[in-house]
């Protein structure tokens, strides 16, 4: 699964506010908010991110494995 902890603290490390982001990218405070609840959200969307935010994707999110009831 990946999990968008890193974008958080990415931006709140530099400053960045989220009404910036949704300004500047046209991305959507939905999309915003489903990434912090970690679901999905397209490629085009972290490409975005990336570009606005100067980054690599592995800086804003990351996969961990899915814990299985074994």
């Amino acid at each position: 699964m990946i999990v968008f902890y890193k974008f958080s603290d990415y931006i709140r490390r530099r400053n960045i506010k989220r009404k910036d982001i949704i300004r500047d990218t046209g991305i959507s405070s939905a999309t915003l908010a489903n990434m912090t609840a970690n679901k999905g959200v397209s490629t085009e969307t972290i490409s975005k991110l990336c570009a606005y935010l100067k980054c690599q994707p592995q800086d804003i999110m990351e996969f961990q494995e899915e814990k299985t009831n074994v």
